[in-house]
């Protein structure tokens, strides 16, 4: 039985002009889960990135943390499969005012609580997404990107699930980390569960900065394990280190 591990970026740069690039939070976030697993002596035997920046930067930071010992024979590459949906666009489709900064953050600013005035406007634009009552305004429908994503999935345990073929049964288990996004991991987590599109939404504003979600996979079969563990935060940072944004 194999273990796909699927972490969430540490915090990005929401509100700057390049969100795609970790805060400082980010990068603690994501040096901490790497000591995490440091000390319980995790290897991996291949790493995937989702083609963002953010990706990048959290794998090469989070896995900098680990013995080389437990990386020496670790396949590192990139599947944009496992990149984020544009949020930007989802966003502008349903406020067009997200299109200009300065309108955007005025229209936010009416609100006594701008955080939770957000979340809510993108919980609405995440609906009217999913609705596909307006599939051709998006580059990407929902429907596409959730397959995209399970298929990024079903790829990687393929991969593992042959690779341990290979070894034989008496081979150390295989293990793969992701670094990805929440919006893949919420759609995968929805492809698992048979959770409805709500949910989804959700779930997603649920999943903590730098947190893991393990599945297991045997050949033709992937179940979920856990989900949103940040205990290595908790455990390991300072006061504000659990973020979702």
């Amino acid at each position: 039985m194999g273990t796909i591990y699927l972490v969430r970026h540490g915090q990005a740069s929401f509100g700057s002009a390049n969100y795609d690039q970790l805060s400082e939070l980010g990068f603690e976030q994501v040096r901490l889960l790497g000591q995490w697993f440091a000390n319980t002596r995790q290897g991996f035997h291949r790493v995937i990135m989702g083609g963002m920046q953010r990706h990048r930067q959290s794998a090469d930071t989070c896995l900098a943390e680990l013995p080389k010992t437990l990386l020496q024979e670790t396949e590192w590459r990139t599947d944009t499969d496992f990149a984020e949906f544009d949020h930007r666009q989802v966003l502008q489709c349903h406020c067009p005012e997200f299109g200009d900064a300065e309108a955007f953050k005025r229209l936010l600013a009416q609100s006594p609580q701008p955080q939770l005035a957000f979340r809510n406007l993108f919980e609405q634009a995440m609906l009217r997404w999913m609705s596909g009552a307006h599939g051709d305004d998006y580059v990407e429908s929902w429907p596409q990107f959730r397959q995209r994503c399970v298929d990024a999935l079903e790829r990687v345990a393929a991969q593992a699930d042959a690779a341990q073929g290979a070894a034989g049964a008496d081979a150390p288990s295989q293990a793969s980390i992701v670094f990805t996004s929440g919006g893949v991991i919420a759609a995968l987590t929805q492809h698992l569960l048979g959770l409805p599109d709500q949910q989804v939404v959700t779930l997603n504003w649920s999943l903590a900065n730098g947190a893991v979600t393990r599945l297991r996979h045997t050949p033709g079969q992937i179940s979920l394990s856990s989900l949103n563990n940040y205990a290595h935060l908790e455990w390991l940072g300072e006061a504000g280190a659990i973020t979702y944004i």
